[in-house]
């Protein structure tokens, strides 16, 4: 598998090089230079694999030759033995509702099912044998104990989480600061998740000190994130059983609603790919409006999705703009110049034949919660009821399915205030709520991250 930058075709990579390397040496994202689509006989022949030979059979389009398909099998099965449920998500009706389960990984969240797999990858494709690889990633709550579970205690890895100091649940920073071996280090940015994420795009641009630290990264801009949530959508379209099916996902950063795009050009017959956004609504603005201009974030009940720069549309843009690398290259140059650029109406109408957008306030956030727990005795956590509600905005889109992002006990405060509930942990998180955290707060600074790193690896 060949890939490319979404700001220059000519440039050519493998994926052990977009694996390692997370931001394109030009500050583009690296996609495939073709995707592979599967006819409608092949499709029906994807519908009676189990989870994880699903999983081989759509990643190995990805990653071979880097990854045998032997091996990557073997990988996959590893990175599942984990989760609580043999199919490592679960499809649940609820009422009218069509939820899938994401959240049975070690961390409670949609963030393992991907980052278990990169774990592994690391191991296969050996790139810590003979020197020590430093990964730095930005996390908006999930992403960052994700990565620790899977990383953790690695021979000649260490691990750099970036979270945005008091914008992320107490459960989603105790999760990141009580686990993880002597290669974790957690760092509280004093910003937003937008600065923790511009800290680590400039660290990848820094090649001096990106080849000094042999940096790599796994947030979701590295392509294997995109291509292990693509399984998902095509294993629950399957078990739907139906055609005309819509998906609603509650979206920060566009790259697990980017994975069901990637999806339907493999050829799932998709219909409707619904981003259901916060208050930080930009992907809602741009969508609807085609200017793409981020605002000051807004500290909001599902922090996950308090992000004003989405990086991963930048990949969307690509294919919006009939593959041009240059104007994608303009645009981002006027977004770091401007703070802002603006499509035009042909490119929000083709756009628009996939995706639909709906922001999803606070209170409707509790409401829903709350209507949904009288009626059915079921809990969904804040970010998942924004896919509820975007879902329920669209009367005549056919069946939809919510994208079921984290379990609720990582926001039990926002729970407790909905339905007047304390939740317990769940049995496979272990998490001792009054163990010492440990973390450093660092002042919004790439310097100071650069220093704060060196300090830790010499």
């Amino acid at each position: 598998m060949e890939y490319i930058s979404t700001r220059d075709k000519n440039l050519s990579f493998n994926f052990k090089d977009v694996f390692l390397r997370g931001l394109a040496p030009d500050g583009g994202l690296f996609i495939p230079k073709e995707i592979r689509t599967y006819n409608e006989l092949e499709i029906k022949t994807l519908r009676s694999l189990s989870y994880t030979d699903l999983a081989t059979e759509i990643i190995s389009n990805f990653c071979i030759p880097d990854i045998k398909k032997n091996d990557l099998k073997k990988v996959i099965k590893k990175s599942y033995e984990s989760f609580t449920t043999k199919d490592v998500i679960k499809i649940k009706k609820i009422g009218d509702i069509n939820l899938v389960e994401l959240y049975h990984g070690p961390t409670l969240a949609f963030k393992d099912i991907a980052m278990q797999v990169i774990g592994h990858m690391y191991d296969n494709l050996q790139v810590a044998k003979t020197k020590t690889v430093n990964i730095v990633v930005a996390t908006s709550g999930d992403t960052g104990s994700a990565a620790i579970a899977a990383l953790s205690n690695k021979k000649n890895i260490n691990l750099f989480v970036l979270h945005p100091h008091n914008k992320i649940s107490n459960i989603q920073r105790k999760i990141m600061t009580t686990i993880g071996g002597d290669n974790i280090y957690n760092i509280a940015i004093e910003g937003s998740f937008d600065d923790c994420q511009k800290i680590v795009k400039g660290l990848f641009n820094d090649n001096s000190f990106r080849e000094k630290i042999n940096m790599s990264g796994v947030n979701s801009i590295n392509w294997a994130r995109i291509i292990c949530q693509i399984v998902y959508y095509f294993y629950s379209f399957f078990k739907m059983k139906k055609n005309n099916i819509s998906f609603s996902v509650p979206t920060g950063n566009f790259g697990d609603i980017y994975a069901g795009y990637i999806a339907k050009k493999m050829g799932l017959p998709i219909n409707k790919l619904i981003v259901a956004t916060n208050k930080n609504d930009i992907l809602q603005r741009v969508i609807n409006t085609g200017e793409y201009k981020p605002d000051k974030v807004k500290q909001t009940i599902t922090p996950s999705m308090d992000i004003q720069v989405a990086s991963n549309f930048e990949r969307l843009l690509y294919y919006i703009l009939d593959e041009n690398d240059s104007r994608v290259g303009s645009l981002m140059n006027d977004l770091s110049s401007k703070n802002s650029f603006n499509l035009e109406k042909k490119e929000i109408n083709e756009i628009k034949k996939d995706f639909e957008a709906v922001k999803i306030t606070d209170e409707e956030t509790v409401s829903i919660i709350e209507e949904i727990y009288k009626k059915h005795k079921f809990i969904i956590d804040p970010h998942t009821a924004t896919g509820v509600g975007a879902a329920q905005s669209f009367k005549n889109i056919g069946d939809t399915v919510v994208l079921g992002t984290a379990h609720p006990y990582k926001f039990r405060d926002t729970i407790k205030k909905a339905i007047g509930k304390n939740l317990e942990s769940p049995e496979h998180l272990k998490l001792n709520i009054d163990k010492k955290e440990t973390f450093d707060i660092i002042s919004n600074s790439s310097l100071e991250v650069k220093n704060y790193i060196l300090g830790k690896i010499q």
